[in-house]
C-alpha cells in the first residue's frame, strides 16, 4: 500500500489472523474487531472490488481510541463468494445490520468508501425511517458513486454489467487488472507492484474473479435506487463528511461539486488535490486527520464524544 514505509503496513495474510469468519443471514462473512468495548466504535464499509484490508493502513491509529469493526461483504475478500447468488445493495445492508444486532451494538459511527458509500446511503435511509439497527452517531464517506449521474465508470465495469460480463472474466488477468486498478489512483500516490499483487491475491481468494459480473450489478441498483438514496443525503438527521480525493477519474472533484449542488448535508469536507479513488491507501495520514477531525467536530460540551 502507498503506506509500505509505516510500521501500520499489514499483509493481507497478517489481516486473515487478526478476523474471523461469522454466520450472518446464512452467509460466512469476515470480520476484524478490534478495541475495547468502552471506546467509541466506528464501523467500517470497504469498496469494489477490494475488501476491509483496504482500512489497514489508517487502522492502526484509529484503533488507538476507538473500538473498529470491518467486515468483507459478501463476495469480496475473506468471505463467501457463491456465484449463483443474487448480490445486490439491499442485500449487503441487511448484512451490516445482522452484524450490527450479532455485536449488540447502541450507538456508532460509519465510515465507508466507493461500494460502501453506497450501502451507507441504504443503511443511512433506514436510519431515517427510524428501521436501521443501532442509532448512528456520524457517517463519513470517501470516494464513491454517491449519484450515478456523476459516476464515470471505467470501460472495464461496463463490459463487466453487459451480457459479456462472465467471459470478460475469464479473460481478466492480472494485468489487465494492474493497469485498470492503477489508473484510478493520483500520478504521486499509484499503487507499488506488491500492493498490486496484494489487491489482485484477495480479489482471488475463493476464485473470487469469476463473481465480478454479479457484483458490478450494483451500478443498476444505484439507477434503480437514486431519489431513495439521494434523498438520505439531503434529508439526514445525522452529522455527514466528506473526504474525498480530487483527481480521481470515477468519484473525483466533480462528485464533490453535484454533492453540493444537491443541497446534501455537509458537516466537513476534505478535498485532497493530489489524490485518487482510494484516499485511505494513498494518504492515509491525511486521512486519519481529517476523520480525526470530523469527528471532533462532534464533541458535546462536556469535550467527550458522543456515544451513549
Amino acid at each position: 500500500m502507498a503506506s509500505n514505509n509505516s510500521p501500520d503496513c499489514i499483509t493481507p495474510k497478517q489481516w486473515q489472523a487478526r478476523g474471523g469468519l461469522e454466520i450472518l443471514l446464512g452467509n460466512s462473512i469476515f470480520v476484524v474487531d478490534e478495541g475495547a468495548a468502552h471506546l467509541p466504535t466506528i464501523v467500517l464499509l470497504h469498496g469494489f472490488p477490494t475488501s476491509s484490508w483496504d482500512w489497514a493502513p489508517i487502522w492502526h491509529s484509529l484503533s488507538q481510541n476507538y473500538r473498529l469493526i470491518a467486515l468483507d461483504m459478501l463476495g469480496f475478500g475473506f468471505s463467501a463468494k457463491p456465484n449463483s447468488h443474487h448480490y445486490s445493495i439491499h442485500g449487503q445492508a441487511d448484512i451490516v445490520e445482522a452484524l450490527v444486532k450479532t455485536k449488540g451494538l447502541d450507538r456508532f459511527h460509519v465510515l465507508a468508501h466507493d461500494y460502501g458509500d453506497t450501502v451507507a446511503q441504504e443503511l443511512l435511509a433506514r436510519q431515517l425511517e427510524g428501521v436501521g439497527a443501532g442509532t448512528w452517531i456520524s457517517c463519513c464517506f470517501l470516494n464513491g458513486g454517491l449519484f450515478p449521474e456523476t459516476h464515470h465508470a471505467l470501460l472495464t465495469q461496463k463490459l463487466l454489467l453487459s451480457p459479456l460480463g462472465k467471459f470478460l472474466n475469464r479473460l481478466t488477468g492480472y494485468s489487465k487488472f494492474s493497469k485498470n486498478f492503477s489508473s484510478v489512483f493520483g500520478l504521486q500516490s499509484k499503487p507499488s507492484e506488491k500492493d498490486l499483487e496484494n489487491f489482485w491475491w484477495l480479489i482471488n481468494v475463493n476464485e473470487g474473479k469469476h463473481i465480478f459480473h454479479n457484483l458490478i450489478t450494483y451500478m443498476r441498483d444505484r439507477l434503480e435506487h437514486r431519489e431513495r438514496w439521494v434523498s438520505a443525503l439531503q434529508k439526514s438527521t445525522i452529522p455527514l463528511g466528506l473526504i474525498n480525493g480530487s483527481v480521481d477519474p470515477v468519484s473525483g472533484d466533480h462528485m464533490v461539486a453535484r454533492y453540493k449542488e444537491l443541497n446534501c448535508r455537509l458537516d466537513y469536507l476534505a478535498e485532497l488535490p493530489l489524490i485518487g479513488h482510494y484516499p485511505q491507501v494513498e494518504a492515509p495520514d491525511e486521512v486519519r486527520v481529517h476523520y480525526e477531525n470530523f469527528l471532533a467536530s462532534l464533541l458535546t460540551d462536556s469535550g467527550e464524544v458522543s456515544n451513549d
